[in-house]
């Protein structure tokens, strides 16, 4: 996403009291500047002794926006770094909206630093301007001669620190249209030497996570759920539980999806809730295998499908392949895939001496429980208070359109007298078991080549379990009966391909689907870049050559996403792996942001396949903070790597048979020996880093893969007969 308001299209407003200064946004529109009482949550403060505060609308699960955004004001407003801190904003649409999700808070589809590129620098330069206003005027010189740079405002022969002009700056109006720094004067947008904001406190144990809160007299729940999706308790016996020590009582959910252990610890926690006898009714409850799910699916693949996604004539298409002197065709299976961050889910949840309710939580979506505790509490919204933590991790699973985990501690917390916090915990097995999953989607894809070599028509089928559909984002996504999250990398592909027709067909839900990082591109990008592979092997043409041929007179999308291929080709040294070495590629647009990747492998399936180098070319705009954007593209290889080699969520029965790490093994440090990113200078606006580096990272392995005569259409890749060391 590269959508962007213009620095006019963005209305200021500023209000404070004699202590501090705050430059935010008014719902009403109008840019003014007034008392304390009147300020409505802003985007960046600073006090009098001059510190200055960056209030971060985006949650923090590892992937940067409390330093990119940062980095915004601090450019703007003239200052370090070192200057800065951050605060997480307060759960209120009104103020602190996803520019991309409508009138909802939210961090998402790395759109944190696309939607918050305007909004924060506008900030920073009104923030500036205005000490700039009052220190012009206390000096009697013309504001254009002054500057502030490293907190100190000058005009080259006077200097002062901001500081000292916050009180007299709160009285000056702000304007419609700061002017922002060129980038020829950015000394920390973009640079190498500026580093994360939150690396510090992680490392030294100053940062507070949702699992560290700890509040006085505060009780610990877990919950036995049902172990198959919908099931419902019909009766509990919890006289094992009561011989725990520690354990304080259990009651049945008011939904009846489980049983909610009370207790004065985790430890007595877990244990008083494995005590528990519960007698489920399971008659409305998910009993397929796995084995029937790829079924239904491939039942799909084998008729005709519902949606015509992009409108192109299927028969006509049809009708080109089977008169192509060439037809490369294959069909492809996803499994379920779970989240599984490092940080299980948890919040806490406690109610005020003034009866205002607070949720402590690694809130990613905070409009979402904030509505849901209006209802459980009967209360308004300006009663209800979401304070955001440091999250380790989400990849989309603190997201859920129900707000899952957050109306279980809200249920558990009001059927208390609510005398005593409440803290809902999560185990490893309660995440692998009890999640959203990605859904399982399957493919079928027939190529048809002309005589010399080139594609002809390009028949597209998917099969797939709709995110969307019956959630309260399905007006956000879903056109036409189209959940365009699932098919979204193939419709919106920049590759100029003739003839090309995509069908989709949606299938039961084998249980709660969710986006999981990268969302539709993570299956939609394998078998584009593993087709496109193939197509080339057909007809004898090297892999990025003939990809380049279909981006050739294409938009500026096309050109991007060339540039990295051919980026990342002159960077992975394309075509010349040491010795032994065998080499895949892909490339793939997704999040506005363009990603390369060559991977180079040693060894063989039998015998075990080692990763010898990732290298990665990225579009992604302008990098605010390079450091962050190669992390990200990091962590985003590994963890596309890593599931496509060896996970999946299986059901039997309708239970989950995966629990923890041991049969759902995360990418180990090992298995990767190096990765190496390459940045593309833009002077694009920036747009998402978080996801993007993920959809390619797959299919390049697969196609490095199929240089050793294995074509893997079906994941993960160690059901298929290879092995890795």
């Amino acid at each position: 996403m590269s959508k962007n308001l213009s620095r006019r299209g963005f209305l200021k407003s500023a209000a404070a009291t004699t202590a501090v200064l705050y430059v935010g946004v008014n719902p009403d529109g109008a840019a003014a500047a007034g008392s304390n009482d009147a300020m409505l949550n802003p985007f960046v403060k600073i006090d009098s002794d001059g510190n200055v505060i960056a209030i971060i609308k985006h949650f923090e699960k590892g992937q940067g926006p409390a330093t990119g955004l940062s980095t915004l004001i601090a450019e703007e407003l003239g200052i370090t770094m070192d200057q800065i801190g951050f605060e997480f904003a307060p759960s209120n649409p009104k103020l602190y909206n996803n520019l991309f999700f409508g009138p909802f808070q939210g961090t998402g589809g790395s759109t944190a630093m696309a939607n918050s590129w305007t909004q924060y620098r506008t900030a920073g330069a009104n923030a500036r301007e205005m000490l700039i206003k009052a220190a012009a005027s206390s000096w009697g010189v013309d504001d254009a001669t002054l500057d502030i740079q490293e907190g100190i405002i000058t005009d080259g022969v006077k200097t002062a620190p901001l500081g000292d002009f916050v009180v007299a700056a709160t009285q000056i109006a702000p304007s419609e249209a700061p002017r922002l720094r060129d980038a020829s004067e950015w000394k920390i947008i973009g640079k190498e030497a500026t580093r994360r904001l939150d690396s510090l406190i992680k490392v030294n144990g100053e940062a507070k996570f949702g699992m560290d809160v700890h509040l006085p007299n505060q009780m610990v729940v877990m919950i036995k759920r049902t172990p198959q999706r919908g099931g419902l308790v019909v009766s509990f016996d919890d006289s094992g539980a009561k011989e725990v020590k520690g354990f304080i009582m259990a009651k049945s959910l008011p939904t009846q999806h489980g049983v909610v252990v009370y207790a004065e610890n985790t430890w007595a926690a877990m244990q008083a809730r494995a005590a528990l006898k519960v007698e489920w009714d399971m008659s409305e409850a998910e009993a397929r295998s796995s084995s029937e799910i790829r079924e239904e699916l491939m039942d799909a693949l084998g008729a005709n499908p519902v949606y015509n996604v992009n409108k192109v004539d299927q028969k006509t298409v049809a009708s080109k392949i089977d008169t192509a002197a060439t037809v490369v065709e294959r069909t492809f299976y996803f499994p379920l895939l779970a989240h599984a961050p490092m940080e299980p889910l948890n919040c806490t949840i406690e109610q005020t001496s003034g009866g205002d309710i607070v949720l402590h939580d690694g809130a990613q979506m905070p409009t979402g429980p904030h509505m849901a505790y209006q209802q459980i509490f009967q209360l308004p919204q300006e009663k209800i208070h979401i304070k955001t933590m440091l999250t380790g991790g989400s990849f989309g699973r603190r997201a859920t359109p129900d707000a899952d985990y957050q109306v279980e501690a809200g249920l558990a917390f009001v059927m208390t007298d609510r005398s005593r916090p409440v803290k809902l915990v999560w185990d490893r097995e309660d995440d692998i078991r009890g999640g959203y999953y990605r859904p399982a989607t399957g493919h079928k894809v027939r190529v048809g080549l002309d005589a010399d070599g080139n594609i002809a028509a390009w028949e597209h089928q998917v099969a797939g379990q709709s995110i969307m559909k019956g959630t309260a984002f399905e007006s956000f996504s879903v056109h036409d009966g189209v959940d365009h999250s699932t098919v979204e990398g193939l419709a919106d592909n920049p590759y100029v391909i003739p003839n090309m027709a995509i069908g989709l067909t949606d299938t039961e839900k084998a249980t709660s689907v969710l986006w999981w990082r990268s969302v539709g591109h993570t299956h939609t990008a394998y078998v584009m870049e593993v087709m496109m592979d193939m197509a080339a092997k057909a007809v004898g043409r090297d892999p990025v050559a003939f990809r380049l041929a279909y981006l050739e007179g294409g938009d500026k999308d096309a050109r991007r996403k060339a540039d990295v291929l051919k980026l990342a080709a002159e960077k992975g040294n394309w075509g010349s792996p040491a010795d032994g070495n065998v080499q895949g590629i892909a490339v793939h647009k997704s999040f506005g942001s363009f990603v390369a990747e060559v991977v180079e492998i040693s060894g063989t399936p039998a015998d075990g396949i080692q990763i010898e180098k990732v290298t990665a070319a990225v579009d992604c705009g302008i990098a605010v903070n390079p450091d962050v954007v190669r992390a990200q593209i990091e962590g985003a290889i590994g963890y596309g790597i890593g599931h496509a080699m060896r996970d999946q969520i299986t059901l039997d029965g309708g239970a989950v048979e995966q629990s923890n790490f041991p049969d759902y093994e995360p990418l180990r440090i090992s298995d990767i020996k190096a990765i190496e990113t390459h940045i593309v200078a833009s002077a694009e606006p920036p747009t998402g880093i978080g996801e993007p580096g993920t959809p390619p990272s797959a299919p390049a392995l697969a196609n490095a893969i199929a240089q050793l005569d294995i074509w893997v259409a079906e994941l993960p890749m160690s059901d298929r007969g290879i092995s890795f060391v």
